[in-house]
């Protein structure tokens, strides 16, 4: 059993439709291995130590969120990047990565996911008709409080979260990873609490002026069930293998 390095591609794309997304890096196959791949395995960043677990494990393919060629960083293949890529080439293991695709889809993207894991069962896009701003909106059908929220995604993320704020919540919005610059596009909708992965200095002085809660819940601990759910998926269809390895990530 199993596919081809180009079926798995396909069916990537068809998925998560990298091409209605203006990214910060290119989305799809980033590293080219064996053609063919029977053992898929995911996780969070393409760093060497998943590199290194996924080689171990006899994987043919490895889906990220977090893959290389960003804009904002050098092009040149040097250095700890160049070890990265040396090590699998060396094992002939196929990269794909996906990052605002990833986040943004409406059922088995990293924010969807967030959303089920605080009780939401039907989140909404903020701006529908741009799919590369990555904030969703909820609605509790019983308020919390701010601070019994946190306790929740403690519970279900296995880290404690940061918190800017108090009062009842009813309405949320959210942003997995470093989504903290979105913060006032949360409060211009109305919601009652933002949550994301990362905190600047300015969140804590924008929640408060603004009235509006903050939970920085870890930018890893938010963004490692989207690709869980597409190398599950991928798995059913294409006769594949799959493991979910997490690397810890404190941050």
């Amino acid at each position: 059993m199993g596919c081809t390095r180009q079926q798995l591609n396909v069916f990537f794309d068809d998925l998560l439709t990298p091409q209605r997304f203006k990214d910060y890096c290119p989305n799809g196959l980033q590293v080219e291995g064996k053609t063919e791949v029977r053992h898929l395995v995911t996780g969070v960043t393409a760093s060497q130590a998943l590199i290194e677990a996924a080689r171990d494990r006899g994987a043919d393919a490895i889906l990220v969120h977090h893959g290389y060629f960003w804009r904002s960083e050098p092009p040149c293949i040097t250095g700890m990047k160049a070890a990265r890529v040396r090590a699998l080439i060396k094992a002939d293991i196929n990269l794909f990565a996906y990052h605002l695709p990833l986040d943004c889809h409406p059922l088995h993207g990293n924010n969807a996911a967030l959303g089920r894991l605080m009780g939401i069962e039907a989140p909404e896009a903020l701006d529908p008709e741009d799919p590369s701003t990555p904030v969703f909106l909820g609605q509790f059908e019983a308020s919390v409080t701010a601070r019994e929220l946190a306790d929740r995604l403690s519970f279900a993320l296995d880290r404690t979260p940061l918190v800017i704020g108090e009062g009842d919540v009813k309405s949320v919005a959210w942003c997995t990873g470093a989504g903290q610059g979105y913060i006032d596009l949360a409060a211009d909708a109305g919601a009652d609490v933002y949550v994301t992965g990362e905190v600047s200095e300015q969140t804590a002085h924008v929640a408060l002026e603004r009235g509006i809660a903050f939970i920085g819940a870890g930018h890893h601990a938010t963004e490692r069930y989207g690709v869980q759910v597409v190398g599950t998926l991928a798995a059913e269809a294409l006769g594949l293998s799959h493991e979910f390895i997490d690397i810890d990530n404190p941050a």
